[in-house]
């Protein structure tokens, strides 16, 4: 039983590990530490006990930097290809909206125009009724300024005079309407 104080660097040259595996052995095996007056670290190792046989290394093996840049440039030319299709796609979607709006702006100009004309039509119509109304009172007006009257009588005259007036204020107000 061949205890002795060693510090990590003197524990890794025995063992032929680095400073860092002697350390994290240390730790793992719970072996007693403690402070030199320098300030460096030593563990109480028992030599004979203590049998470690270090693993061997393994180490990786450089990926040669031609692969991954031509993997790259594959995914760059394969990533341009999806966005240009995409670009194509959309491209055609836009055309084919502009054909559906135009249509739809064909048959809003169509009910626009149908829709104007049928209210000139009416415009139309209410003019010729209010032209013929206008031409019928001021026939109506013009007998009654030259006294010409079926019945002759002044009471007679008076009663259309009330029937003009009434059909006077009628008219207008069909008109506001």
């Amino acid at each position: 039983m061949c205890v002795a104080l060693l510090t990590y660097a003197d524990l890794s040259a025995r063992l032929n590990i680095s400073r860092e595996a002697a350390r994290a052995l240390a730790r793992r095996r719970r072996l007693p530490r403690s402070r030199a007056e320098d300030g460096k670290a030593l563990v109480s190792v028992d030599l004979s006990e203590l049998r470690y046989t270090p693993r061997p290394r393994i180490g990786r093996k450089a990926a040669p930097i031609a692969a991954p840049m031509a993997e790259i440039e594959a995914f760059k030319v394969e990533a341009f290809k999806i966005e240009a299709f995409k670009i194509e796609a959309f491209k055609a979607e836009i055309a084919r909206l502009e054909a559906l709006a135009a249509g739809a702006r064909l048959v809003f100009e169509r009910e626009r125009a149908d829709r104007l004309a049928v209210e000139l039509l009416q415009a139309a119509a209410e003019t010729a009724a209010a032209n013929a109304w206008a031409a019928r009172l001021e026939d109506e007006v013009a007998d009654l300024r030259t006294g010409r009257q079926a019945g002759g009588t002044t009471a007679g005259a008076a009663r259309r005079l009330g029937h003009l007036a009434a059909a006077i204020v009628g008219a207008d107000r069909a008109a506001r309407r």
